[in-house]
């Protein structure tokens, strides 16, 4: 008896299993961030993300001229600024670095621009907020988001990211800008942000490592599925168009289940750590180079419609030789 359904007929040739591929990646939808220093007139390497690099203002327009013409559509800045104090005033001034970066990206591309709004990089202690004693003070936090977000706006940023966790950002932002002229500007929400071990490169790339403690007491335990609908139902009712969940490999779950309870476009962040141990794993030749592409196939196959991640350039130019070192 032999049996009816042969499913290994829709794998039988490549050809074949193209045109029956479920998901595929996009790289449309996908979207790459860029660090732009004040501090240097150079590109720097990431010591801890290969083939990542931290941009002056001065060759930033070059860089994304190359994305755009390798075929990346959008990106996500963060700001490494010469000056950090315990208010993070650098963050909303008008001739900022987050804020002049924007301002040459729509002057110089098509790209969609959007801005990653957080205390982290800006602040003297490290956190994401304004500290009053060994506490980051939620609502006077609130105030210098409204700041920043106007600062972005007025620059031109297509979207506001805001990633700190304080309760209230969404709202306070939408409100901002709206009361600005800007209702038509997007708030991509960090709704559920983790408690990760993931981002350590990234806290080195952006220079924002907390000086004491750490932020627990804001982002998420990464246990806590049901914690994490709640903070993205709270988003959605404050006014966000885009929600997010942060880290994505190990979190494919969270997203899946966002997907199904939500109707809202939905990101995630493939985040620094995912990216540096999957680059060393395949130039260590623990994986093969196709672990990268599962990996981010993953993402779009649990529900993500966008999806940021410092792949982005080299898939888009189909060429992973200059992060694998091969």
């Amino acid at each position: 008896m032999f049996p009816v359904t042969r499913l290994r007929r829709l794998r039988r040739s490549q050809q074949i299993r193209d045109l029956l591929s479920e998901t595929s990646i996009d790289t449309g939808k996908m979207m790459m961030p860029v660090f732009v220093d004040e501090t240097t007139d150079r590109s720097v390497e990431v010591s801890s993300m290969p083939g990542v690099r931290r941009y002056s203002l001065g060759l930033l327009g070059d860089y994304l001229r190359s994305l755009e013409e390798a075929g990346v559509k959008s990106i996500l800045l963060f700001g490494v600024p010469k000056v950090k104090d315990s208010m993070g005033t650098s963050a909303y001034d008008r001739n900022g670095i987050v804020q002049r970066a924007i301002e040459l990206a729509k002057d110089q591309t098509d790209l969609v621009v959007a801005a990653d709004l957080c205390l982290c990089e800006y602040t003297d202690h490290g956190h994401c907020g304004i500290v009053r004693g060994n506490e980051v003070d939620n609502d006077m936090t609130l105030d210098i988001y409204r700041k920043i977000a106007a600062t972005y706006a007025e620059a031109g940023a297509d979207i506001i990211a805001p990633s700190g966790m304080m309760d209230g950002q969404v709202a306070a932002i939408r409100e901002t800008l709206t009361d600005s002229g800007f209702k038509d500007t997007l708030i991509m929400a960090y709704s559920a942000k983790m408690a990760s071990s993931m981002y350590s490169p990234f806290r080195n790339a952006a220079e924002s490592r907390p000086r004491f403690g750490d932020r627990r007491s804001y982002q998420m335990p990464y246990g806590n599925l049901r914690e994490a609908m709640r903070e993205i139902d709270e988003d959605v009712r404050e006014g966000a168009d885009i929600v997010m969940v942060k880290p994505a490999l190990f979190y494919l779950d969270v997203i899946s289940e966002a997907r199904k309870r939500f109707d809202l476009p939905l990101a995630t962040y493939s985040v620094s750590g995912e990216y540096s141990m999957l680059v060393n794993a395949v130039r260590a030749g623990i994986l093969p180079e196709e672990s990268i592409y599962e990996a981010v196939t993953s993402f779009f196959r649990a529900g993500a419609d966008i999806v940021i991640t410092y792949f982005a350039e080299p898939l888009a130019r189909g060429d992973l030789s200059g992060i694998i070192g091969r």
